[in-house]
């Protein structure tokens, strides 16, 4: 019994929107430009058919588009498709050099790349022991590429802190 109430005040204000969008005043066309507005006055006066013309509708061609029939598909997204083919294997993991420093939440390290705590290791290593340390043996140890042992080697130092104590300072 409430379903019907309720269908029907439904349907009648279904009703009032669609009686109300009918009777709004339809979108006039935009301003055509000036100069072309003249020159279509031209075109006018000089060919009085062509005002027929635009106002004749022509049934052939009213038939035609009555008859078409568009069938569209969203095409795929180039993103998925990128996607796809960016597939990479699975990367190789090995586990991280050195249990100092509770590294405890590293679980395993892709190939090719190193912990910040491998780092500092290898920087130090090499600053200490240098003859030990070269970049082939580091390359081999952490399975690194050449390039980018050399560059870390050149470009990144550990920092030293040293202290003095007041014995080793001379008087001045």
């Amino acid at each position: 019994m409430g379903g019907l109430a309720i269908r029907g005040i439904r349907n009648f204000k279904v009703q009032n929107q669609a009686e109300r969008e009918i009777s709004k005043m339809k979108p006039s066309p935009a301003p055509r430009h000036p100069s072309t507005n003249s020159l279509l006055q031209k075109q006018m006066s000089v060919n009085p058919e062509i005002k027929g013309e635009i106002a004749h509708k022509d049934d052939k061609l009213l038939s035609f588009l009555k008859d078409v029939y568009v069938d569209s598909k969203d095409p795929v997204s180039s993103v998925q498709v990128k996607v796809a083919e960016t597939h990479q294997e699975p990367e190789e993991f090995r586990l991280p050099k050195g249990q100092h420093f509770d590294m405890t939440n590293i679980k395993s390290v892709p190939k090719g790349k190193i912990s910040i705590v491998e780092a500092l290791t290898l920087l130090n290593n090499h600053k200490l022991y240098p003859e030990t340390w070269t970049a082939e043996k580091i390359v081999q140890e952490y399975l690194l590429e050449q390039k980018d042992v050399n560059s870390l080697l050149k470009y990144f130092v550990t920092f030293e802190v040293k202290v003095f104590s007041p014995e080793d300072k001379k008087p001045e």
